[in-house]
């Protein structure tokens, strides 16, 4: 189909002074964007609105890139893991595609500037993560601009996985203030995939600040005496027993008892693994819960670990925390592989899945249980 010799003229001159452009099929207009303002083309088809459309894409893609082929939107996931060649994504932002406009958001080469023409085009939740997502988008003064409305959008968002990397990315780039961040942990009260967010954004920096455990002050001192002697396991057990670990556990045990859907409970997962596998340099989770149990018991029987004196050194001069190292060492074990097998052969949420996956999660908050001294 051929466009109206009007719209061919103004389009092309759009496209060669337009930084951006988009297309409201709805009411058939075009929009341009630069420096100097917005532009407003509305389109007189002469045809099916369909073909009109199709044409006005070939004809900018004809203009822009010298070819009317224009960006190939079947190539999603290239486009989502960033395969875009960095030299043209300015020009993919005049071709009026959505998903040239998700190839330049995802693109290695994104900048500031260019992630706000790709906002202008296209203002989604997932575009503002995955800009925010980029170092020098979020330390940007535009990344403010983004974390504002992931905050907004937060409480209408349904998607556990875009509001648990929504949050950890608002957190990690700081742009957001002490009241809003306490504001959204409160609301994970409500929404667990909420607390998520923060036990992979900041686990040792959690809003809640419990009081630390009071140990008996002979045991306390054979502890830092360790600690003060650079004992590694002995500097993580003790980071377990001050309000950032207390915190950090607590909060595990809200999200435990309230798992919306599988997508919280495998980020929990990975948020436990990284927190807990530190105290025995652990670089993989076991299987099962059984199996993490297993190995911790082993270790703490036989008194002593063949890759880690330090954990000999913590049982022999502290064997009341016995208990407590066992505990921290099964933790230390359990990742996304301990829910694997029970997950994949469910597709329940909410309480239904709280039950099938009582087998691991009775056992983990068992260990929490002696971590607290509860």
């Amino acid at each position: 189909m051929n466009l109206s010799s009007e719209d061919q003229l103004r389009l092309n001159v759009l496209a060669n002074n337009a930084d951006a452009i988009r297309i409201d099929e709805g009411s058939m207009t075009v929009y341009g964007y630069s420096d100097k303002g917005e532009a407003r083309i509305q389109l007189n088809p002469n045809g099916l609105p369909d073909q009109y459309i199709r044409a006005v894409k070939e004809c900018l893609s004809g203009a822009v890139l010298g070819s009317p082929g224009g960006y190939p939107v079947f190539l999603k996931r290239w486009t989502r893991m960033g395969q875009q060649p960095d030299q043209h994504l300015g020009d993919l932002l005049k071709l009026g595609e959505d998903e040239a406009v998700m190839a330049v958001v995802c693109a290695p080469g994104l900048t500031p500037e260019l992630a706000r023409l790709a906002w202008w085009h296209q203002p989604t939740f997932d575009n503002a993560r995955r800009m925010l997502a980029r170092e020098c988008v979020g330390k940007s003064e535009f990344g403010r601009e983004l974390a504002d409305f992931i905050i907004e959008f937060l409480p209408f968002e349904t998607d556990s996985v875009a509001i648990i990397e929504g949050i950890r990315l608002i957190l990690q780039t700081g742009l957001i203030d002490n009241e809003t961040r306490d504001k959204i942990w409160r609301a994970g009260q409500r929404k667990s995939a909420f607390r998520v967010g923060f036990l992979l954004a900041t686990p040792e920096d959690l809003p809640d600040k419990p009081d630390a455990r009071a140990l008996n002050d002979n045991v306390n001192a054979r502890l830092r005496a360790l600690m003060d002697e650079g004992n590694h396991a002995a500097i993580q057990l003790g980071g377990l027993f001050r309000p950032s670990g207390r915190a950090f556990m607590l909060a595990c045990k809200s999200v435990i008892n309230r798992p919306v859907d599988q997508d919280v409970v495998v980020a929990l997962m990975h948020a436990m693994y990284r927190f807990f596998s530190p105290i025995d340099n652990q670089p993989n989770p076991v299987g099962s819960i059984a199996d993490a149990e297993k190995k911790a018991r082993e270790i703490c029987d036989r008194g002593y670990s063949d890759t880690n004196p330090e954990l000999a050194a913590m049982l022999q001069q502290v064997p009341e925390l016995k208990p407590e190292l066992q505990a921290a060492l099964t933790l230390s074990r359990v990742g996304e592989p301990a829910v694997d097998d029970i997950l994949g052969h469910t597709d329940a949420v909410g309480t239904v899945m709280k039950k099938r996956l009582e087998p691991m999660t009775q056992p983990v908050l068992q260990q929490f249980r002696i971590l607290l001294g509860e």
